[in-house]
């Protein structure tokens, strides 16, 4: 099979990372045709937008896209092109395995959790006015259609990956409105998988509980604000955001991505470890059916993880992002 893909490289240390994943990537010996897009700080400056409609009209086109991380201003600037593209591409599901790596020491073993967040409302809708000065009405939004879709979506990743539960993680309790239709919504689609159980949690007591013993959950799936908060703490429990992959999928377009920083301190001298996109690329073969490549690209990672000695300095090794990819690839 060919494949065409988008790759945008991102800001900061994104186009050293993008660069490192698309070689191992093509070391695999799929016809791969890149295309490289546009996006974040470095379009804007470069053609005073962000996120270019000609880079979405093509990640729309392609049958999938490979994002480094971009680079989004605090409290002013433009609008997360993260959040912007999701929207704009109906990107609704936002995809975040926690697995445990060998060789990658954190305080818990054999993590294997999934989140799935919906991504396209919530507080993320980015409705906000000032009231009067000094006074600032966010919007939450939360709807029947989204609300079905993520959960459907979170019951057939189950299913798919043959795990046992779905917990629905919110605040119902409080948010009694939105987010007792999120949880209604999840229980009317839970009905139509009984061979998965379902449970559900509110969201302050599963942050609790994850870092207790995360071994309690199998997939979990929350509106956007809560996803966004407890896929980087599930994150922390295998080794962080630099080791953990990212998928975001709509019908029928997907883009994968590492969700770390642009870590301007560090780019451009060769330093930046590019495990979490290489491994969002392994996902990103599974969705498009490859999963034996994508198995042999997971293994390759974890065996030069595991022997530690050419990884980056982050890991705990003194190994260059180039030195660290070409360890993967003699190991394919």
């Amino acid at each position: 099979m060919s494949y065409n893909l988008a790759l945008i490289p991102g800001d900061g240390i994104g186009p050293e990372v993008a660069a490192a994943a698309r070689r191992v990537l093509d070391a695999t010996g799929l016809e791969l045709t890149w295309t490289e897009l546009p996006a974040g700080q470095s379009a804007f400056e470069q053609l005073g937008d962000p996120l270019p409609p000609a880079t979405l009209a093509q990640v729309a086109e392609v049958d999938a896209t490979l994002k480094g991380p971009t680079a989004t201003a605090k409290g002013g600037g433009f609008r997360s092109v993260n959040v912007a593209l999701r929207q704009k591409s109906k990107l609704y599901a936002n995809y975040r395995p926690a697995r445990s790596l060998p060789g990658i020491k954190t305080r818990y073993d054999d993590v294997d959790l999934i989140v799935i967040r919906e991504n396209t409302e919530g507080l993320y809708s980015g409705l906000e006015h000032e009231v009067v000065e000094g006074v600032v009405e966010s919007l939450r939004i939360i709807t029947r259609k989204a609300s079905e879709r993520i959960a459907r979506f979170a019951f057939e990743t189950a299913r798919r990956q043959d795990r046992q539960r779905v917990t629905c993680i919110h605040k119902a309790n409080i948010l009694k409105l939105s987010d007792g239709l999120f949880l209604d919504c999840c229980r009317k689609v839970a009905e139509e998988f009984s061979d998965i159980e379902f449970d559900d949690c509110i969201v302050d007591a599963a942050a609790m509980k994850l870092v207790s013993d995360p071994h309690a959950f199998d997939v979990l799936v929350m509106e956007n604000l809560f996803g966004d908060i407890l896929s980087d703490l599930c994150s922390g429990l295998v080794g962080g955001l630099g080791v953990t992959p990212s998928a975001n999928v709509g019908d029928g377009i997907a883009v994968f991505e590492a969700v770390h920083g642009t870590a301007p301190d560090i780019a451009g001298r060769g330093l930046a470890n590019p495990t979490a996109l290489i491994l969002s690329g392994v996902i990103m073969l599974r969705y498009l059916g490859e999963k034996e490549t994508a198995d042999r690209v997971e293994a390759a990672v974890g065996s030069v993880i595991s022997k530690g000695e050419t990884v980056t300095g982050d890991l705990g090794g003194g190994a260059s992002t180039d030195e660290f990819t070409d360890a993967v690839i003699a190991a394919l």
